[in-house]
């Protein structure tokens, strides 16, 4: 099974499956010299940890991250750094009921066609709980471009089912278990979820990501546009359905006069674009947007077809999440960090020595 490597120069690679030992990642790329411990890893994994509240799976996973290679009296060798994460409450059984029956809009079917056969204990490599090695793998790039460059990337919860969000109350986002930016929608999101889960349902989600501190350069003007890779990183996460840039898809009703951010000397005048020109970032902020189908793995009784081909009904029992969203911010936050990391290696390894005359306007 290839593509599972991200990165060019920071390339990770992950292995593991929802129901197997454990997970984990090799990362290979990472400057020397980087003081890092679990722990610094292990702060992000919580963030993304299941059973941490009753509106995500309850899957009771403590996530304890092991570093393996590439660390040496507590700082990064320039060697590949291996991380192992074990799974320990894994409940195969839940599965075993319906082993030759595909679920809807997941990818079951997709998975059997392709390959013959599948691990149905948990959707295996399609689960979303392999995303926990690529979260210990951005915890890494987030301390290195924090060190390097002052750069922080922060998500929230910018949509849920009808409900949207708006971000008020960014530094309160991680008080919360929906890592909502709205305090005044706590009890309305609260209310709205407890119900999905009485009714057996999901509901799909919309996730913002946001990086400031970006410096301008990063990128190439072709194919590997820093937009292009970040919406190549985010559909690599599970249930992700769609990627949007700056404004997205709201710029095909704007005019010129208005999308266009004019520069001044003080700075830009707004940021349309969502910190990217060219398919290179600008030095503004980086606004990522990215949006989640519901779950497929729901208590609705739905029509689907078994391995034979024939006529079935699925009604899928378990740990699952009434929406993906919540738990999907600190995964969106590590693919952006992962490609964030690898743009400014690639940069540095190429324009290292570029001065430009043009002053930096966004500082």
């Amino acid at each position: 099974m290839s593509g599972n490597t991200i990165g060019r120069l920071f390339c990770v690679t992950t292995f593991g499956e929802s129901h197997g030992p454990a997970l984990g990642a090799i990362v290979d790329g990472c400057p020397p010299g980087l003081e890092l411990c679990e722990a610094d890893l292990q702060s992000d994994l919580e963030l993304r940890r299941t059973g941490s509240s009753r509106h995500t799976s309850q899957r009771k996973e403590p996530d304890q991250v092991r570093i393996l290679s590439g660390v040496f009296e507590g700082r990064t060798t320039g060697t590949a750094i291996g991380l192992v994460i074990d799974n320990v409450d894994a409940r195969s059984r839940d599965y075993e009921k319906i082993k030759d029956r595909f679920r809807p809009g997941h990818a079951d079917y997709a998975y059997q066609q392709k390959y013959g056969f599948r691990d149905y204990r948990g959707g295996g490599r399609s689960s979303a709980r392999i995303t926990v090695a690529t979260v210990a793998a951005g915890a890494i790039a987030r301390k290195y471009l924090r060190e390097k460059l002052g750069l922080e990337v922060t998500g929230w919860l910018s949509q849920a089912g009808p409900h949207r969000l708006d971000c008020m109350d960014l530094a309160g986002a991680r008080d919360n278990p929906f890592f909502c930016a709205d305090p005044g929608k706590l009890t309305l999101l609260e209310e709205y979820l407890r119900q999905l889960r009485k009714d057996g349902d999901s509901v799909g989600a919309k996730v913002t990501v946001q990086a400031t501190q970006v410096p301008p350069g990063l990128g190439e003007p072709m194919f590997d546009r820093l937009d292009a890779d970040i919406a190549f990183a985010m559909m690599g996460v599970n249930a992700a359905k769609a990627v949007e840039i700056g404004d997205g898809v709201a710029v095909a009703a704007q005019r010129g006069a208005e999308h266009r951010d004019e520069l001044r000397p003080g700075g830009f005048s707004s940021n349309h674009s969502g910190g990217t020109l060219g398919g290179i970032s600008s030095g503004q902020d980086l606004i990522v947007h990215v949006s989640f189908k519901p779950t497929s793995s729901i208590q609705v009784p739905g029509h689907t077809v078994d391995v034979d081909g024939a006529a079935a009904e699925i009604t899928t029992t378990g740990r699952h999440d009434p929406c993906v969203g919540l738990r999907a911010v600190p995964i969106v936050e590590a693919m952006l960090l992962l490609v964030l990391m690898d743009h400014f290696l690639r940069h540095r390894a190429q324009c290292a020595d570029v001065v430009s005359p043009t002053p930096v306007i966004t500082r």
